[in-house]
């Protein structure tokens, strides 16, 4: 079955040739040109496998649409790719904050546009995994369900943060650069600094708690996650 992939751009002409481009490539596409028919295409059924949002609509802000769809359940794990005139630092580093998973400039290549999609949507495919459910001391991981616990709390984590909770659990013991985070978790080449790393992993440890405590940073290296749950280190 296609994948489905809501354009939300008040610019026709660009609106148009994205569209093109995606149908050319086998997406089913929807546009919408502000943000009230966007909210209403995100909650039909089926809603869209993919976002490509806009910040500056003419009724609202794009941000705001990515905080109302990262803190809704039912919607917070459909990717979101930003498409902007804005690309100061700052900006990608509130967008990637909210929760959006990519970021892309105007004007940008459309080539490039439609490999970001691919890996996004490869990612965020469901894959098969070595443990289900994870049960790490008082923090608790469903792979599947995207879910986190801790100390049998709910934790409400951007798609972002998840991915990378997992990636460091699958290498708990062993040290990750901040590159090789940017590269593994953010996928292809993002445009941001290493900086996006720290300021994730601290919102991360933040909203875990005491099992923020597992992710160690090792000065001049990167973070390692805990091998073992009751002590520091290895």
């Amino acid at each position: 079955m296609s994948q489905t992939i809501l354009i939300v751009e008040d610019e026709k002409d660009l609106a148009a040739t994205i569209e093109y481009n995606l149908e050319h490539e086998g997406y089913l596409v929807k546009v919408a040109y502000d943000g009230e028919t966007a909210l209403n295409e995100i909650n039909s059924k089926p809603g869209p496998d993919l976002i490509l949002l806009d910040l500056m609509l003419p009724d609202s802000n794009g941000l705001d649409i990515c905080r109302h769809l990262k803190s809704d359940d039912s919607t917070r794990m459909i990717p979101v790719v930003m498409v902007t005139a804005k690309g100061e630092e700052v900006d990608r580093v509130v967008g990637f904050e909210l929760g959006a998973d990519d970021y892309v400039v105007k004007p940008f290549s459309i080539r490039e546009l439609l490999l970001r999609i691919r890996a996004l949507l490869m990612r965020c495919q469901p894959q098969e995994a070595k443990e289900d459910l994870i049960q790490f001391g008082p923090l608790k991981i469903d792979v599947p369900g995207h879910k986190v616990w801790v100390n049998e709390s709910k934790i409400n984590l951007t798609v972002l943060e998840f991915r990378l909770l997992e990636t460091f659990y699958r290498r708990r013991g062993r040290v990750q650069t901040r590159e090789t985070l940017l590269n593994d978790v953010w996928g292809i080449d993002v445009d941001v600094t290493t900086r996006t790393v720290d300021t994730h992993i601290n919102r991360l440890r933040d909203k875990i708690g005491s099992t923020g405590a597992f992710i160690e940073t090792i000065r001049g290296v990167g973070y390692r996650f805990r091998r073992n749950p009751d002590a520091g280190g290895d």
